[in-house]
């Protein structure tokens, strides 16, 4: 069974039906369905009121027939003459295409319009419930009768009679329907070629239907064909239905998002190609003056030699940044989980920036409004916070303050960093996450900046499926905030920031 659902399912995939085959099944079926119960219904009623109104005129003429054979005595007197009534038994079975029996209350058959069961007993539950006095009828479905039981009165009326006359006989009519039978079958077989028919005129009206309806679908699928061929400045405005429409748009948007991913790759290899070019051009023109200049002081050689080191050490952090930003990036990323006092974990960091700060007078405020313990990678998450610190001393005024709050709920902690410091305008905050982008270039370069530690932050977050946000206001300061979740739950795929 399993190989077969395998190459089932191999099959379907390389003949992939079109979405119009299921479309075209049920306009066809919705329209025929209801045809051909209408069909089998109408036929099945029309014999059932067939039937009916021939038990209804069989029962009339028996009952007719009854009472004049109960008027002349037709089972009481054996010297009446009954050649008449016999007569009129027979054409009566023979226009209804029956057989009459007249049974006695001896119950022996008396008269058989077949002649073939005269003398003989009949006891039969029509024929005991019809000697009560009832008139009774029984419809065979399978074989297409009906048996019909009529009571002939007694001539003869006592006192008690006359308040419950009694039964002197029974007449058993058995009455064919065939015909009726036949005649629903061949409605049936005209219906079916009308239905064939309108099957053949629907199969056409839908095939041309679908068309219809699936051509906008195909004008998406052609537009994406050219997006693949590279054309990602079109975009597509199909609003043929509603939902052609939600499609268009979601179409539109993603290509916006695959213009600025584009467009964001292209900057950042120019970003990176123009980083590690700066310092190497830095320290090929100091080797350059040097190699110039003749008996250079001992002095001045120390100093080149100073700056030179510095620009190696700078190309080594953006190195080194980049490297750990293309670990990150990776799906197969690891990530060490540990249960970790966050508490502790953010006074270390502090501990370590201290100096930093004490360099510029900042002053370092630790808050803590509860203990906190969750499920983090010390290590990547301590760069994270350390980045953010380092930021707000380094991007803060002489004499400042930075601001480290920690607090939790239920299901979350969080992290706030707070400065004193020169703010962030209100166009450059979406894109303070970017790699390499630098509000304040020069300012960047002063304080050693390789313009990656924020995208190495939001990535770190992102990684403990948390999220990031900024406020900042230009010369007032600045707040990181950082919400992660206390227990680390793995995800089939990596999330991207």
């Amino acid at each position: 069974m399993k190989w077969i659902r395998s190459r089932i399912g191999e099959f379907y995939h390389k003949h992939t039906p079109s979405i119009r085959v299921p479309m075209l099944l049920f306009v066809v079926a919705a329209c025929m369905i209801p045809l051909l119960i209408q069909g089998r219904l109408i036929a099945q009623s029309s014999r059932q009121m067939q039937v009916e109104r021939r038990i209804i005129d069989v029962q009339n003429q028996c009952q007719i027939l009854s009472n004049k054979m109960s008027r002349n005595g037709y089972l009481g007197n054996s010297g009446v003459d009954t050649s008449g009534t016999d007569t009129e038994l027979s054409m009566l079975a023979d226009i209804f295409n029956g057989r009459i029996l007249i049974v006695n209350s001896g119950f022996r058959i008396v008269k058989d319009t077949f002649s073939l069961a005269e003398g003989k007993i009949c006891i039969s539950d029509e024929t005991l419930r019809c000697f009560q006095g009832e008139t009774t009828s029984r419809y065979d479905t399978e074989k297409h009768y009906f048996i019909l039981a009529v009571p002939i009165a007694d001539t003869v009326q006592t006192a008690d009679a006359r308040k419950s006359p009694k039964t002197a006989g029974v007449m058993l009519v058995t009455v064919s329907t065939e015909s009726m039978f036949n005649m629903e079958e061949a409605l049936l077989d005209k219906a079916s070629l009308y239905q064939l028919t309108v099957f053949i005129l629907c199969l056409i009206l839908a095939f041309f239907a679908v068309g219809f309806f699936v051509k906008p679908f195909r004008a998406i699928v052609k537009f994406l064909d050219r997006v693949a061929e590279g054309g990602l400045d079109e975009d597509i405005a199909e609003e043929s239905y509603r939902e052609t429409k939600q499609i268009s748009k979601a179409i539109n948007k993603t290509l916006q998002s695959l213009k600025a991913v584009d467009q964001s790759r292209q900057e950042f290899v120019s970003n990176v190609s123009h980083e590690l070019k700066t310092p190497i051009t830095s320290i090929r023109v100091l080797a350059d003056s040097l190699m110039s200049m003749d008996e250079v002081p001992k002095e001045l050689y120390q100093e080149f030699m100073g700056d030179i080191s510095d620009e190696i050490d700078r190309e080594s952090k953006i190195i080194d940044d980049l490297l750990t930003l293309v670990r990150m990036d990776k799906s197969s990323a690891e990530i060490n989980i540990t249960q970790t006092n966050i508490n502790a974990l953010v006074e270390m960091i502090l501990k370590r920036l201290r100096p930093i700060a004490r360099r510029r007078n900042i002053e370092l405020i630790f808050e803590s409004i509860r203990e906190v313990t969750a499920d983090i990678d010390e290590v990547k998450f301590s760069l994270a916070v350390n980045n953010l610190v380092e930021n707000a001393v380094k991007y803060n005024r002489e004499d400042g303050w930075v601001r480290v709050t920690l607090d939790a709920d239920h299901k979350f902690f969080y992290i706030k960093v707070s400065d004193s410091g020169i703010g962030i305008p209100e166009e450059y905050k979406e894109r303070v996450f970017e790699r390499f982008y630098r509000v304040d270039k020069a300012r960047s370069r002063e304080t050693g900046g390789t313009g990656l530690g924020l995208a190495i932050t939001k990535s770190v977050i992102f990684m403990h499926h948390g999220s990031i946000q900024v406020e900042s206001k230009e010369d007032i300061g600045t707040t990181f905030t950082v919400k992660i979740p206390l227990m680390y739950i793995p995800s089939t795929g990596k999330e991207k920031p």
